[in-house]
């Protein structure tokens, strides 16, 4: 089932990522069988190589259960979408947070995203 569970008005200024903490826009999480595939908007000011969105992270009951590692800058291309498949969630659990990383600021605050 596909929901599309949050969104911000981040999608409305493309100027508020700049030059700050990576920014979470939206979340889709998808039930694949008896995993969960999450499609991760964000939004931020990448400058090049030595500032740029570099990762997200999935975390169940606090675990860690995925990571998308995010192998160069997006300048011109934001906000940008990438996902991350075969992400298995503990039986039982009805929320997963997000959290995404910059190469300057590090983890942003953590992003909650209902499954159901």
């Amino acid at each position: 089932m596909l929901r599309i569970l949050m969104t911000s008005l981040l999608c409305l200024n493309p100027l508020a990522g700049l030059a700050g903490d990576v920014e979470i826009v939206k979340v889709v999480a998808t039930a694949q069988g008896d995993a969960w595939r999450f499609d991760v908007t964000l939004a931020h000011g990448d400058t090049g190589w030595d500032h740029y969105a570099n990762g997200w992270k999935v975390f169940a009951d606090g675990q860690e259960v995925g990571y998308r590692e995010l192998f160069h800058p997006h300048v011109n291309e934001q906000p940008f979408t990438r996902s991350l498949s075969s992400v298995q969630i503990p039986d039982g659990t009805s929320e997963v947070t997000i959290r995404a990383s910059d190469s300057v600021h590090g983890w942003s605050e953590s992003f909650a995203v209902e499954l159901n």
